[in-house]
């Protein structure tokens, strides 16, 4: 097996050194960025809630966050066990119909061939022959028994 030649050899650590400023260096001039549409500029200047930070976190407020935030959990998680739900209900209506399918057919297939005249012929080779006779009742007197 050939040795990986892309592989580079490890170097020596870098030690902790002070990083020198060059004089010489030239920073580029940073371009003055076009004025466009924000929506975060639009939020900010237009909903005004810094009043309600002026004296830290407004805690009055956080039972009500947090019931919508339940709420809105719930909702999300019941919309994907909904939709689960109506995946699996698709799912086992296609293999109904299959299964109803089969079954036609495999009701269609015994109906046939339990007619007499296909039972006599697929019997013909054992050596069973349909009777020509009619059947008889057998009368056992009431005193027999």
């Amino acid at each position: 097996m050939a040795p990986n030649l892309m592989t580079k050899t490890a170097a020596a650590p870098k030690g902790n050194t002070l990083r020198v400023k060059h004089e010489e260096e030239v920073k580029p001039e940073v371009k003055a960025k076009k004025k466009g549409f924000s929506l975060f500029k639009w939020l900010d200047k237009y909903t005004n809630v810094d009043f309600l930070f002026q004296e830290g976190v407004p805690t009055k407020y956080l039972p009500h966050v947090l019931f919508l935030t339940g709420i809105t959990l719930f909702y999300i998680g019941n919309t994907h066990y909904a939709e689960k739900t109506i995946r699996k209900i698709a799912k086992i209506k296609v293999e109904t119909e299959d299964l109803r399918a089969d079954y036609t057919t495999l009701k269609s297939d015994y109906m046939g061939a339990s007619k007499q005249s296909e039972v006599a012929r697929n019997v013909a080779p054992l050596g069973l022959v349909e009777s020509s006779s009619p059947p008889y009742q057998v009368e056992v007197a009431e005193d027999e028994y």
